[in-house]
């Protein structure tokens, strides 16, 4: 049976890698292609880039397929502590992984429409252009809904981080505030009047970092071997 040590770094490894593979999809790639208010610019960018963009979208769904993997993996290490909380923690990993492969199929649709099908010759190419432009849009703002999940998750994964007695409490409460960030996040995506809370959010939002290097490089504390108890030890000596 695997130690809890080994159970952390292999969580550690998977999360590790959900955000190398994952995260270039979500970050980069639409930034890199969308040219704001301007739908030409954006799909000739797309049409010239359209490797990176394909790219992008298998990167989102090799990040959300290790999501799937990482909340098993949590799961196994935390039910322990609360198995309810542990419960509703991998429900909301689940929850937000087809809301993500639904908002990506508007980025496939922008793909679709910018490659010019025959099936879309009554279109005008500005009418095209703007179609596409308008999925592209639709895709980010659809990132804001998948925020609240991302940012629901960090709650009870934070709080079992606190109550945990093989993780350090700080982690924990960084993973909360983390937490608040990623709904402040969301909350900016759908009110633009927030926007000028969305630097802190994004410092908020840096509090899962440190979660994912401690549970890889370190892993947890080993709570089954515990220390003789002083009596034994005076009967010892």
């Amino acid at each position: 049976m695997p130690t809890i040590r080994r159970q952390a770094r292999t969580a550690g490894l998977v999360y590790f890698l959900m955000i190398l593979l994952g995260a270039p999809g979500l970050l980069f790639t639409p930034g890199s292609i969308v040219v704001s208010g301007d739908p030409a610019a954006t799909v000739a960018h797309l049409r010239g880039a359209e490797t990176l963009f394909r790219l992008g979208l298998a990167s989102q769904i090799v990040g959300q397929v290790g999501f799937l993997i990482l909340g098993l993996a949590l799961h196994r290490l935390l039910a322990p502590v609360h198995r309810t909380a542990a419960n509703l923690m991998v429900a909301l990993v689940w929850v937000s992984i087809p809301v993500t492969f639904v908002d990506t199929l508007n980025e496939i649709a922008a793909l679709v429409i910018a490659g010019g099908p025959s099936f879309l010759g009554g279109f005008t190419k500005a009418q095209l252009d703007s179609l596409a432009y308008f999925f592209l849009r639709l895709y980010g703002e659809g990132i804001g809904i998948v925020w609240v999940f991302w940012g629901l998750w960090l709650a009870p994964f934070g709080w079992l981080v606190f109550r945990s007695k093989f993780l350090p409490k700080a982690l924990g409460i960084l993973l909360m505030l983390a937490a608040i960030g990623d709904l402040l996040r969301a909350v900016t995506s759908l009110f633009p009047v927030t926007r000028p809370i969305e630097p802190f959010a994004h410092v908020l939002g840096l509090g899962e970092l440190p979660i994912v290097f401690w549970l890889l490089i370190v892993g947890a504390r080993d709570t089954s071997r515990t220390a003789a108890p002083p009596l034994a030890r005076r009967t010892s000596t």
